[in-house]
């Protein structure tokens, strides 16, 4: 993991996963969700559903370089609390440079 890069870890299914919020990442969770400002963004990004915390997730893991991981999170054991809480974190770190 690689704080200064906005990288931050997720343990999913035991394995600790890398997430970064990178450009590519924040534009499809944009496009994902039909934002067009980043101020829409933030207030979406507020009252997620599970569904939509597995989007996020899967453009971090994406922009982490957990590509294939990504394709099948769905199916992966995913503790719901420590999701939103690196998805945060993510998100912190990528807006803070």
């Amino acid at each position: 993991m690689n704080a200064a890069r906005g990288e931050t870890n997720l343990p999913i299914g035991g394995v600790a996963r890398r997430l970064c919020l990178t450009l590519g990442a924040l534009a499809e969770i944009e496009a994902a969700f039909g934002c067009t400002r980043i101020s829409e963004l933030e207030a979406r990004m507020r009252t997620l559903s599970a569904a939509d915390l597995l989007v996020v997730l899967a453009a971090l893991l994406r922009g982490g370089g957990e590509g294939e991981l990504a394709t099948r999170l769905s199916e992966q054991d995913v503790a719901p609390g420590s999701a939103a809480r690196a998805v945060a974190e993510a998100f912190r770190l990528g807006l803070a440079g």
